[in-house]
């Protein structure tokens, strides 16, 4: 099937991780079984315009956030583009289409108070050495939760301070660690009992098995419910909390993209909208005119 044949491409030549093409493989059997329903038919590369914006309205309709359809519109149009490389379609039925526009949800970090509360009146309660592990890592290093889940136990080394990530496309990059987080990581490692076909993971469950997502996003609820009532409470708000604190305090932006591993400058200006009382501060102590604002 060809469905088969482009996964098996994102896989071996474009090096996509497993979680990237599930969200692939999800996208286009929505649009498969679509297809399905209204053309009585399997074969999507029949597809044309008319299909394409027929599934964006039903999609719509069934109140799919604009985001969500933008994703699923992306991997169509990656999709058919694959079919014209290979010589399979003249055309994509996705060309001319464009995406929904719409303003991204602001998310909120968490303040650096409610993570120090985190610290010192949560965790001083907590014996679970896995789940205070888990926010440290995720909070301390701005790692995404599937690489989290991923981490190898070669991949770190707590002597020398230093965690390598492999990222989005296999990418690899190396994140330091504090001496404080480096401890705790020892510490969880004398608790550690992986079973067999794990040992290669860094983090296993209390069965001994390898993380899930699910775990994590589960975990980091939980205790990020404990400190505040803010709405987003999930891994990636730990992620975004690291990147706008690191950057509060002075950090280069050109550093902290490398740690988030974007590749791109803009993913991570996004973070630096997230205190515009910081960014006024550093502009009164730092532009020429701000100090002569009273004189005016």
């Amino acid at each position: 099937m060809m469905l088969d044949k482009f996964l098996e491409y994102l896989e071996l030549e474009k090096r996509y991780s497993p979680h990237t093409i599930t969200s692939y493989r999800k996208d286009l059997e929505d649009f498969c079984l679509f297809y399905l329903k209204t053309e009585a038919s399997e074969d999507i590369s029949k597809a044309d315009k008319k299909i394409i914006r027929n599934f964006i309205v039903e999609l719509s309709e069934n109140n799919i956030s604009k985001r969500s359809i933008n994703r699923k519109l992306s991997s169509l149009r990656s999709f058919y583009l694959f079919l014209l490389k290979i010589g399979d379609i003249e055309i994509s039925p996705t060309e001319n289409i464009s995406s929904l526009k719409f303003y991204p949800e602001k998310q909120i970090p968490m303040s650096e108070q409610e993570m120090q509360n985190l610290s010192d009146q949560v965790f001083t309660d907590v014996q679970d050495l896995l789940e205070k592990c888990i926010l440290e890592v995720l909070y301390q290093t701005g790692i995404r939760k599937s690489e989290l889940c991923g981490m190898t136990f070669e991949n770190v080394n707590l002597n020398a301070g230093e965690i390598k990530i492999i990222g989005k496309g296999n990418k690899q990059r190396i994140i330091p660690i504090s001496e404080n987080l480096a401890a705790v990581l020892k510490s969880y490692v004398q608790t550690r009992k992986p079973a067999t076909e794990f040992k290669s993971y860094f983090f296993v469950n209390r069965k001994g098995k390898k993380l899930t997502e699910k775990f994590v996003y589960v975990v980091v609820n939980k205790y990020l419910s404990l400190i505040t009532t803010k709405e987003k409470r999930s891994p990636h708000i730990l992620r975004h909390s690291f990147a706008t604190h690191v950057l509060d305090h002075g950090a280069e932006i050109s550093k902290v993209k490398k740690i988030l591993g974007h590749s791109s400058l803009a993913s991570t200006q996004v973070y630096t909208n997230a205190n515009i009382e910081q960014l006024k501060k550093v502009f009164n102590q730092a532009h020429p005119r701000a100090s002569k604002n009273d004189e005016l």
